[in-house]
């Protein structure tokens, strides 16, 4: 009967032992389990202070676009640096170019921002491609959109080419309703 008491408090031993050491890994998980949630909303902060970061500088450079346009479109000297259009152009069409030139980039960086979803630029830029100097906007720098190819921008402009297709092919004058907005992916 010793011999049984001896060999169930030696089982009792090696269960408290046992229990003690899932008892401290339980703890240690949990611990570590805490510092990877801790990590986690770290990391979810500094992605969301990099987002909100870049849409700053997306602002600011929109801003710095818009000086230079305004100044290239208040002085033909300076508008020259920006001819880079195929064909020559008059002062006042490469004033109109620059002026679509604006419009067009503060639609794409509004959607850039995340101010606009896809298919709400989809539907501006239907709109803002019913102005005829827009279109020859578009056609006469086809040549600097060519040399985008595989950039997020380049998806974008094939985009605008696949509508202005749509609305030239359109045998309706609702041109509101040509064109299948694209779904944001």
């Amino acid at each position: 009967m010793g011999t049984k008491s001896v060999g169930l408090r030696r089982l009792h031993s090696v269960t408290a032992a046992g229990l003690g050491m899932v008892a401290g890994v339980i703890a240690a998980v949990a611990a570590q389990r805490g510092t990877l949630d801790a990590i986690n909303r770290r990391l979810e902060r500094l992605e969301e202070q990099a987002s909100n970061q870049q849409r700053a500088n997306l602002a600011m450079q929109q801003r710095q676009h818009w000086e230079l346009l305004s100044k290239a479109i208040d002085d033909p000297e300076l508008a020259e640096v920006l001819d880079l259009y195929e064909v020559p152009v008059t002062t006042q069409k490469r004033r109109q170019y620059l002026f679509a030139n604006a419009a067009y980039t503060n639609l794409l960086n509004y959607h850039r921002i995340g101010n606009l979803t896809l298919d709400e630029f989809f539907k501006h830029a239907r709109a803002l491609f019913q102005n005829a100097i827009v279109r020859d906007y578009w056609e006469a720098t086809r040549h600097d959109r060519d040399s985008l190819e595989g950039t997020e921008e380049a998806k974008i402009a094939q985009m605008i080419d696949e509508l202005l297709l749509q609305l030239d092919e359109a045998d309706t004058g609702e041109w509101w309703v040509v064109g299948e907005p694209p779904t944001d992916q």
